[in-house]
């Protein structure tokens, strides 16, 4: 009987908690415009720099909106820049930083064996309000600091009109 009592106030507390809960919420995501404005800057940024790259944008699930890849990009680019961008929007941080915190010793270092997880440089997510929208991903330039910096590239490009229109 006593272990019954703890079980019951604490589903008693959810029940009153979930009936003080919306029964819906608003979600905030990227139109396809926007994706695409963000996916042709990082190409940009990336070509000026003289890489051949793929990019990908996800949405704030990690579906991809758009998916770009430059004439002479390797084959490997379209499998990887989307993988870039559903990390960094599934971690809800830059590839980069995943990276780092999930070396080999680190507490998070298992992560790396996850399926789709790309703990590399070049996925960066796009925040409205402090909320992510979406993501970014590049694949193919020589290294993940030049991918970041594409995707950063393509984040710059939409971050005021995703302010403006959060």
């Amino acid at each position: 009987m006593r272990r019954l009592l703890p079980l019951a106030a604490l589903a008693f507390a959810a029940s009153v908690q979930a009936a003080d809960a919306p029964p819906l919420f608003t979600v905030r995501q990227l139109t396809p415009e926007t994706a695409l404005a963000a996916a042709q800057a990082a190409l940009a940024h990336c070509r000026a720099a003289g890489h051949q790259v793929g990019v990908a944008v996800v949405d704030r699930a990690g579906i991809v909106q758009v998916l770009l890849r430059d004439r002479f990009a390797g084959a490997h680019t379209v499998d990887i820049a989307p993988q870039k961008a559903w990390t960094a929007a599934s971690f809800r941080m830059p590839t980069a930083a995943l990276a780092t915190e999930t070396q080999a010793g680190r507490p998070m270092s298992g992560i790396r064996s996850a399926p789709r997880v790309m703990a590399i440089g070049g996925g960066q997510v796009i925040e409205a309000a402090g909320a992510v929208v979406g993501a970014i991903g590049v694949s193919g330039a020589p290294g993940g600091e030049a991918d970041d910096a594409c995707a950063l590239a393509g984040v710059k490009a939409v971050a005021e009109a995703v302010e403006l229109g959060g």
